[in-house]
């Protein structure tokens, strides 16, 4: 809770009180002993002799309770600790204030008035005191829950963005790996497409230390990225064939968020068997005007088990960064049946 709102509220219930103190003045007026203010004709001579008599016990105790008995003992859950040093407080604010009341009057209090009076005066102040020490353990509690919540808040949503930072940035060191490896072969065999295969690896980590740091990029670097990505994957298999990516439509004026169906790629190629299996992997992207439809297809050993885990990070956190990105305007169907694991995801365009 900002502080500038806990000063407010501060402000505003010792308004209320002094309104509630007018207002009871105002209806019992009549009734206030002359023993107390006989000299005292003047708004101001009666205004410290009020302060002293309602205010001085609540503030010494409200901000007691507030301040002190409520971080050492009440959040501690020391109750009896906090009822004991709670009625010394109350005690030690109703007798401060029985001496600013005495003072405020010239000692004409201790003057006037026997022990039963002063006993009654301070019992009076005492409870009074403990009113106000109440309602400050209570305005305490609702200004640290209030915190507590935001501060879980703030949390949850800073291990969301790192979550998102890790989706972001992530490159598969096996991947990374392999294609070094390839390349590495490649250079002998074939120079010429070795540093072609260079270049693409090149342009990929070029794409993920600058690209994804924004919000949002244009669509088509994505697509040359993940095509880059599969040509790339594919030089770990003979078979050209094994995966089948293709577009349709024109990507036009759309943004998307970076890495957006990178994350299911890596999964399709992590968990696929028998390369040499025509059309093993199917990826396809259709460009619509309202509409971005994902689609991708690849088969899977039962040994493997079919708990997929994109990425590394989780079909969870993906499904998390989508309702972050896209609340609302996206819908993701994933089926396993038959060794064949097939995902949908649709996002659409936000016209505000």
């Amino acid at each position: 809770m900002k502080k500038s709102f806990i000063i407010v509220l501060h402000i505003g219930y010792w308004l209320l009180y002094l309104l509630l103190i007018t207002m009871f003045i105002l209806f019992l007026q009549a009734g206030v002993s002359k023993h107390l203010i006989p000299d005292y004709p003047h708004i101001i001579g009666f205004l410290k002799v009020m302060g002293a008599f309602t205010l001085v016990p609540a503030a010494i105790s409200f901000y007691s309770f507030y301040s002190f008995l409520f971080n050492n003992y009440l959040s501690k859950k020391k109750i009896i600790a906090l009822c004991l040093s709670g009625l010394i407080t109350i005690m030690l604010a109703g007798s401060l204030g029985l001496l600013a009341l005495n003072i405020g009057t010239n000692g004409m209090v201790i003057k006037y008035n026997g022990i039963k009076d002063l006993a009654a005066m301070l019992l009076f102040m005492s409870i009074l005191a403990l009113i106000h020490g109440i309602i400050a353990l209570v305005m305490k509690g609702f200004v640290n829950w209030y915190g507590d919540i935001k501060i879980k808040e703030e949390l949850k949503q800073k291990n969301f963005e790192t979550e998102l930072a890790l989706v972001k940035s992530q490159l598969s060191p096996h991947f990374l790996f392999n294609s070094i490896n390839n390349i590495d072969v490649l250079i002998e065999k074939n120079p010429e497409q070795a540093s072609a295969y260079l270049n693409k690896l090149a342009d990929i980590m070029r794409f993920m230390l600058y690209e994804t740091k924004t919000e949002m990029i244009p669509l088509i670097k994505e697509l040359n990225y993940i095509n880059k990505y599969i040509d790339l994957q594919k030089i770990r298999t003979a078979n050209n064939n094994f995966a089948k990516y293709s577009t349709e439509g024109d990507p036009g004026e759309w943004q998307i968020a970076p890495m957006l169906f990178i994350p299911f790629i890596e999964n399709a190629f992590k968990h696929s068997v028998n390369k040499k299996t025509d059309q093993g992997i199917l990826i396809n992207i259709k460009i619509m005007s309202g509409s971005l439809a994902f689609y991708c297809e690849n088969h899977f050993s039962e040994n493997q088990g079919t708990d997929y885990d994109p990425g590394g990070l989780g079909n969870e956190l993906i499904k998390k960064r989508l309702n972050l990105l896209y609340p609302g305007l996206h819908e993701l169907k994933i089926e396993k049946k038959h060794n064949i694991y097939k995902l949908w995801l649709t996002v659409f365009k936000n016209e505000n």
